[in-house]
């Protein structure tokens, strides 16, 4: 079992159990001087004013940024390289670490000496990007209330990170869901936000993708701004890459290849500062292997023109198996021009076997989705459908603990990482990805207890993590049965209650509360309608004594009257004016029309968060028909279908594959823990994207269970009459996709061939050998060799039914 699979803990009860924390001893900041060695590099520079700028942001304090020891008694911060800072404290006789400087790149660090008459800290640098991590460091554990700054006395560190790439892609772009409205200033808030936990590289996209060219909330055009990003990632010091999908047609013609010279010529040419371009193989872009390296050759000499030191990385995303053999007998021959290989969604490979198959000479950098929560390579395990419907792909997703479980999976493998991102709203999962690329044994509550710290303020520590530990488990089960949902608004509640309205207009508040007051909406519209659906049926199950025009019309009298009482107004108001709020402070688009995302799955969740969620439209429809029907037999049969719909009959079997409760017969495959990107392991899937499924359908067909690329899906049954005939009925998943699918009886014996998905129930007679002994397996597989998401064995319902006995 998935260790996701879990009763969820009284957020309430938790926190009543933990022990109050002993008060510390603190050196006292407040009036202190920064004191820097003289001749800092640009960098350094930039990490001093940073930490300036950002404990006045959000102390009130100004410190005064010095070049000599004050003359009278205030604290002194020492900022700058290691040797600079050894320097400045040669006469003054305070103790630094023997080993100050010594260690590894980017490394630093961080103490404080009290036996003065003023308290002394330091950052000292092992380099340049030494000096901006301890900066960040320091500033996690600084204590910044109004106008009065502390840190904990006995607070040291010395520290280089475990991976040495860490990043994330930032797309000035209408795809995303918030960046398309940043200004410059707003980009470089971000860096900071990012290197102060330990992020060393962005990825920037340049105007030509899979995007419109333009978006109503583009502050600057998308070259302009995709320069200014260049050179604000420059003046930090942090490593730019860009992602450059191959879009230009076909690369077999030299005149497009021509033309793709030229534009990404002028972009390359355009851009400060370029360390690495890493072009995906598909995903979109969909180039052969062997035309794709032809032109990268080219590509990676018109890069070198302008940026003589960056280099050229590919991915073979979306390759099916031919291309794949084909990029690995490429990779085979050593091409001098290319730098590393990338590894991101849609690879039909899991990360080890790719490790295995890529030459020792070309590392691997990994390139997770941590921004979409279904359709995507780390999709949340067994999310209920209500959730799925209704806050889609793109939705704030805190998801702290499987984030450093999916990190830890497929560090080995990797040099490190930048991230997929398509908003802001993944905010917490950036954070914790950085941090663990510092420290890959960090504890993950430590890292959340220092982003509250830092982003919301000193004292909300544990509050807030614990409620961004809330959010996660909220999506953890059953929605109707997770009582914890509703213990997590009320946590974030009391803090909305507690908060000043300085913490009230900060975005990462505001975001977290969106989807604490969403999630609680969503479960109380969920249970109303549930009970609904289940009074009208029982209603139904009345027709034989009350008769079947009667039931029928007081089963939709109830099913009326929960329609017009809405359930728990004052949350889904709460809601919209959230909605509103977080548009005003980081351009958050929760709709198309009100705030111009680009589509409903672009994280517009307000536009879906009145999705229908139970049955109730398929059985008003059913209903209507059966109104239709003259005969009172027939009525009465028809309804006793539409209750019975799941009734395998005596001696049969039911699954529901859409729900993880109803999968009784289900192969788990090795289970989450092992393989969060279910190579091998069916995960549940959904039949809808945009606006979502059809109402009209069972809720049943709006989920299925599904396994990626050539792994079979398969169902167990044991206990079988060996006597007895079987038949089985299938209902087939399809998303948007034309796959067929076969079906076969225990590894040998063929149901059908392979063949398109009707999206209704079709029946086959299972031959009596494949039953014999009691026991049947049942294997779906999508035609072999496949790339793209992988996505296409898809079954959503199975009834097996018994026939008779054999003769």
């Amino acid at each position: 079992m998935s260790p996701y699979r879990l009763s969820v803990l009284s957020l309430s009860a938790l926190l009543a159990a933990a022990p109050l924390p002993a008060a510390e001893s603190v050196v006292d900041l407040t009036h202190a001087a920064v004191l820097t060695p003289p001749n800092l590099s640009g960098p350094e520079e930039k990490a001093v004013r940073m930490l300036i700028d950002e404990v006045e942001k959000r102390s009130l304090v100004s410190w005064e940024r010095v070049e000599r020891w004050p003359m009278n008694q205030v604290p002194v911060i020492l900022v700058g390289p290691a040797e600079g800072v050894r320097l400045l404290v040669a006469k003054r006789g305070i103790k630094l670490p023997d080993d100050l400087g010594k260690g590894g790149h980017e490394g630093y660090s961080i103490g404080v000496d009290v036996q003065g008459d003023a308290p002394t800290s330091w950052i000292a640098g092992n380099d340049s990007r030494g000096v901006l991590f301890g900066v960040g460091r320091l500033l996690r554990e600084l204590r910044l209330n109004r106008l009065k700054i502390t840190l904990p006395a006995g607070f040291h560190e010395t520290s280089t990170p475990t991976t040495l790439l860490r990043g994330h892609q930032l797309g000035y772009r209408p795809k995303t869901n918030s960046y398309d409205g940043w200004t410059v200033s707003m980009w470089e808030q971000y860096f900071r936000d990012l290197a102060i936990f330990g992020c060393n590289a962005i990825e920037l996209i340049p105007p030509h993708s899979d995007d419109a060219a333009d978006s109503p909330l583009f502050p600057l055009p998308p070259l302009r701004m995709m320069t200014e990003m260049s050179r604000l990632a420059g003046d930090y010091g942090l490593d730019v890459w860009v992602w450059y999908p191959a879009l230009d047609g076909n690369y077999a013609d030299p005149a497009v290849v021509e033309l793709s010279l030229k534009r990404w010529g002028e972009v390359f040419q355009a851009l400060p500062r370029v360390d690495a371009v890493f072009v995906p193989g598909g995903d979109p872009g969909d180039t052969r292997p062997k035309v794709l390296f032809t032109l990268l050759e080219k590509q990676a000499a018109n890069l070198h023109r302008f940026h003589p030191k960056a280099q050229m990385w590919v991915s073979p995303q979306s390759f099916n198996r031919e291309w794949m053999n084909e990029f690995f007998e490429l990779l085979r021959q050593g091409p001098e021009w290319l730098a590393g290989v990338v590894y991101g969604p849609e690879v039909r490979l899991d990360l080890q076997a790719l490790r295995a198959a890529v030459p020792k000479r070309y590392p691997i950098r990994n390139y997770p989705d941590i921004t979409h929560s279904r359709h995507c390579q780390y999709p949340m395990p067994d999310w209920d459908v209500a959730f799925a419907l209704t806050q889609g792909r793109e939705v704030s997703n805190p998801r702290p603990m499987q984030t450093t479980a999916i990190f830890r999976h497929g560090r080995p493998h990797t040099s490190g990482f930048l991230t997929y991102s398509e908003g802001c709203h993944d905010d917490v999962n950036k954070m914790v990805w950085s941090a663990l690329g510092w420290d890959e044994g960090a504890d993950v509550r430590d890292i959340l207890r220092q982003y509250a710290r830092y982003f919301i303020g000193p004292g909300w520590e544990d509050r807030f993590a614990d409620g961004l530990l809330g959010l996660e488990r909220n999506w953890t089960g059953p929605v109707a049965e997770n009582t914890g949902i509703d213990d997590t608004l009320k946590h974030f509640q009391a803090m909305e209650r507690a908060a000043s309205p300085r913490v009230k207009l900060n975005w990462r508040f505001q975001q977290a509360l969106y989807r604490a007051y969403y999630d609680g909406y969503i479960r109380a519209r969920l249970r109303h309608e549930t009970d609904a659906e289940e009074a009208a049926r029982a209603k139904l199950r009345e027709a034989d004594k009350l008769g079947s025009l009667k039931a029928m019309a007081e089963a939709e009298a109830i099913l009326d009257r929960a329609a017009r009482e809405r359930p728990a107004p004052e949350l889904r108001a709460r809601v919209f004016e959230l909605a509103e709020a977080l548009f005003q402070s980081i351009r958050a688009q929760l709709s198309v029309a009100k705030y111009h995302a680009i589509a409903v799955e672009r994280g517009a969740t307000l536009d879906t968060i009145d999705a229908p969620l139970t049955d109730v439209a398929w059985l008003q429809k059913e209903l209507r028909a059966i109104r239709k029907v003259e005969d009172e037999k027939e009525r009465l049969a028809r309804l006793g279908t539409i209750l019975n719909r799941t009734d395998p009959g005596p001696g049969g079997f039911y699954d529901d594959l859409g729900d993880p409760r109803r999968q009784p017969h289900l192969v788990r495959g090795v289970g989450w823990d092992r393989d969060p990107a279910f190579f091998a392991t069916p995960l549940v899937g959904f039949s809808f994207r945009g606006m979502g499924p059809d109402p009209a359908t069972p809720r049943a067909w709006w989920q299925h269970a599904e396994s990626l690329y050539d792994a079979p899906l398969q169902l167990r049954y044991a206990g079988l009459d060996p006597a007895a005939t079987y038949r089985v009925r299938v209902v087939y998943g399809r998303e948007r996709r034309a796959d067929r699918v076969r079906l076969v009886a225990n590894d040998a014996v063929e149901i059908h061939p392979y063949q398109a998905k009707p999206i209704k129930p079709v029946e086959f007679d299972i031959p009596h050998e494949a039953t014999t002994m009691g026991e049947l397996t049942l294997s779906w597989s999508q035609e072999p060799g496949g790339g793209g998401t992988g996505r296409g064995c898809q079954v959503a319902e199975v009834w097996l039914i018994k026939k008779r006995a054999a003769k």
